[in-house]
Order: C-alpha cells, then sequence, then structure tokens
C-alpha cells in the first residue's frame, strides 16, 4: 500500500508472530506477576506498581488477558504530567487513573543527579516521563505504558488499536517517538494520535470552538475549527496545577513557620489544595479586606492541622497573574483571548461561543466566573465586544480528554483513520504529520 492519506480499519486479530523485543520480554513478565484472577481495575494498577521493581523475584502466574470479544474496539490513553487516564473507547470513564511518575532503582536505570525529569533518593530515582506537557523521559513513558496496558488493563498490546492524546505544543518530532513506541515496544496494530484540545472539545459533541486547558502541568488555549487545530494560534502557560501546589506549600510555610510544613507529604498538600482553595471574583479587594478571607481549618493527616486563610484564593491566582511567581507571561484568560485574535476574523465569533474548559486546574470553585469575566473584559477593552464568549464547563471536564478520546474512536467513521502497522512498516514513522492533524 502506498503512503497517503487513505487509511484502512486495522486487523485486531491473533496477537503479531514478530520478532520480540526486550521491551515485550519484560512486558510478558510484568503480566505474569501483575495478573490476578479476580482483581478489580483499582487492585490490578496497585499490582502493576508494586511489582514494577520487585518483578523478577516474585512467583509466576498465569497470564491473564483481556479478550476481545467483549465489545471494545480499542484503548484511550491521556498521558498528562501529572497524572495518566486509560481505558475503552464507548466508555464514559476512563478504567485507571495512575501517577505519570514512578520510583525505578537507580541501579536498574542510572540517572545522574538533576537530570530532566529525575530525582535521586536513596537509590531510588522518581522517573517524570512528561513535563509542562512534553516527554522528557522515553524510557519512562515506556514504563508507564507496561503497567497501564498489561498491569492495568490486562490487554495484550498486539490486539489492541491505542489512541493517545498529544500536547497542543509538543515538538512534531515526539509524535515519531511516540509511534515508534506504540508500534516497535508495545506492538500494537494501529495507533492514532490527537490534541488534547480537539478532544476535550470533541467530549462536549463540538468541533469547533476555542478549548482552555489547565491541568497538572501545563494550561492551554488552542482554537480548533471543524477539527483541526490552529497551531500557530495555540498559547500555553507553564503554570498549571503542580505550580500551585508548590505555591500552596510556600504560602502555608510562610504563615506557619513553626509547623514543619516542608516535610508534609506532597498528595497532603495536593488534598488540601483541592478541598479548600477557591478562585476570586475580586482579588485585590479580597486580599486587602480580611472580612472576605473566610478561614477554614484541614488536617494533614499526621496529626497536624493548618488554619487556611487568604491563602485559600491565592493559591490559584498565579493561573490569572503569572507575574506573582516571577513568569513574565500573561495569565490564561489573555491568552486565550490572543487564541481567538489570531484565527480569521471570519471565524472568531464562532469559536468564541464555544469555549470549553477541561483539565482537573479548572474545577477551582470561581475558576469559571472569573475566567469568562476577564475573557469578556479582554475582548470590550481591544473593541471584540461583539464576541461575546460562552464557557462550557461540564463536571467532568477533569477527564473531558479521556472522554473525548473515548467518543472518537468509538465512532464508525472514525476506524478508517488508524494508521496501522502495515503503514509504519512501509512508511516509517514520519508518516504521522501526514495522516494526523
Amino acid at each position: 500500500m502506498g503512503c497517503g492519506p487513505v487509511l484502512t480499519s486495522p486487523a485486531m486479530g491473533n496477537c503479531s508472530s514478530h520478532k520480540r523485543t526486550k521491551a515485550a520480554k519484560q512486558r510478558q513478565q510484568l503480566a505474569e506477576v501483575a495478573a490476578g484472577p479476580g482483581a478489580g481495575p483499582k487492585q490490578q494498577s496497585e499490582n502493576a506498581v508494586d511489582t514494577q521493581v520487585a518483578s523478577v523475584s516474585a512467583s509466576r502466574s498465569r497470564r491473564v488477558h483481556r479478550p476481545l470479544s467483549q465489545g471494545h474496539i480499542a484503548v484511550v490513553v491521556d498521558q498528562g504530567s501529572g497524572f495518566t487516564k486509560a481505558g475503552f473507547a464507548g466508555e464514559n470513564q476512563p478504567r485507571l487513573v495512575l501517577k505519570s511518575s514512578s520510583l525505578v532503582p537507580s541501579w536498574d536505570r542510572p540517572v545522574l543527579p538533576g537530570a530532566p525529569g529525575c530525582e535521586l533518593a536513596g537509590g531510588v530515582a522518581r522517573a517524570h516521563p512528561i513535563k509542562h506537557g512534553v516527554v522528557v523521559d522515553w524510557e519512562a513513558l515506556e514504563g508507564l505504558w507496561e503497567r497501564l496496558l498489561v498491569g492495568g488493563l490486562r490487554v495484550c498490546p498486539e490486539q489492541w488499536p491505542v489512541l493517545v492524546s498529544d500536547s497542543p505544543t509538543a515538538p512534531p518530532s515526539n509524535r515519531e517517538r511516540v509511534a515508534e513506541l506504540l508500534f516497535e515496544a508495545l506492538a500494537v496494530p494501529a495507533c492514532h494520535m490527537a490534541s488534547t484540545g480537539f478532544l476535550a472539545l470533541c467530549s462536549t459533541g463540538a468541533f469547533s470552538g476555542l478549548a482552555v486547558e489547565a491541568g497538572a502541568g501545563v494550561c492551554h488555549a488552542t482554537p480548533i475549527y471543524a477539527g483541526h487545530s490552529w497551531h500557530k494560534a495555540t498559547f500555553r502557560l507553564e503554570v498549571a496545577g503542580t505550580t500551585l501546589s508548590r505555591y500552596l506549600r510556600d504560602l502555608l510555610v510562610a504563615a506557619c513557620p513553626d509547623l514543619l510544613l516542608r516535610t508534609v507529604p506532597r498528595k497532603a498538600i495536593t488534598q488540601l489544595k483541592k478541598r479548600c482553595c477557591y478562585v476570586s471574583l475580586d482579588f485585590e479587594g479580597d486580599l486587602h479586606n480580611p472580612a472576605r478571607h473566610h478561614p477554614t481549618s484541614f488536617c494533614l493527616g499526621n496529626g497536624c492541622s493548618v488554619c487556611l486563610s487568604s491563602e485559600r484564593f491565592r493559591c490559584p491566582e498565579p493561573i490569572f497573574q503569572p507575574g506573582l511567581l516571577g513568569h513574565t507571561e500573561p495569565g490564561l484568560p489573555t491568552l486565550a483571548f490572543w487564541a481567538l485574535q489570531s484565527v480569521p476574523g471570519t471565524l472568531r465569533r464562532r469559536l468564541a461561543d464555544t469555549v470549553v474548559l477541561a483539565g482537573g486546574s479548572t474545577l477551582f470553585p470561581g475558576f469559571t466566573e472569573r475566567l469568562e469575566r476577564e475573557l469578556e473584559a479582554q475582548c470590550r477593552q481591544n473593541g471584540c465586544g461583539a464576541l461575546q464568549p460562552h464557557l462550557v464547563a461540564k463536571p467532568g471536564r477533569g477527564t473531558a480528554v479521556w472522554t473525548g478520546g473515548s467518543m472518537v474512536a468509538s465512532f464508525h467513521n472514525f476506524q478508517r483513520h488508524w494508521m496501522t502497522r502495515a503503514m509504519y512498516q512501509e512508511c516509517g514513522s514520519r508518516l504521522v504529520h501526514k495522516v494526523f492533524d
């Protein structure tokens, strides 16, 4: 077959008989340890993580895979800086939500202190495969996919097409590397890559609009028209959920220096952020009026209780004012306006009619109202009052990208848009630039 844009549906029969790579052999060992009869998805993922370091010495059990006869057609993966979601096309929720980072023994994969995405502690390296939406550690990413597909979903990758999300501002070469990982290391029969902005839009049933994402590692404002992303009109902000958690810790340490909050686990700080923080609709007014601080107490789980006052609304403020953390780029509302201004004038009103919010960092109370207010103000101040942006903020927008992928991969008309193994073998990884928008 040629390398043209006409695609065929993947063959989803028995496992390919191609030569096993080292990664495939490691996957089989992991599956033998992680798979257990009667284990639910949550327990399966926990087993996979627990056996990541000790799988070689663990007892072997019979390999179990989810068969193809259950009506599923593809695996959908939304790989993020903080968490990665995975599940089956056509379902409403992901089966697994795992931390993207993982612990690996330093003797298994030596890592130099200060290397991108890794931190050493007591002979163990914490590998962060994705930072600010961009893959920085491909070996760690392969390990993450092993945990998801084999240890978590308990599937045979050689039998399942995979749709994976892609950051709107990731380097084009990243897609080639992802294709190589999927076809060479995991031996999938077919794959598809789609922008997180496009998938977020699809989760609402729209194919044109402005996707405004705020996740753990990065924020994006991406215009989408008729299913196509406007890459040159996409803007990013490297202030997101992880940055806000560190900022909250710093605020609490400054307010309560005697509580030794530096030793509090990151997970506790994240829970504190999610449960207690909110976006102020009048930041300066609230900051200078103690009567509007609404203090609350929160137990950190180690017997320590902390009282939050202005920290509750100061924590998420850097998304709107990155200058609070020393960043020079403007806040997310301004970037969203710039994205609208960067598309042809004939399309702006249509895109402004559907501004879709996605990502866990958009779930702060007050986030939607503040973004809408500031985006409307930007339009008025720049002579674009006729745009009148309409925000779409669904309750499940924390997993909107995965949900959109699940919907897209289950469409009958989509099945001809897979990049198959045969296409990859004939044309190589560069074919991704022709096949995927």
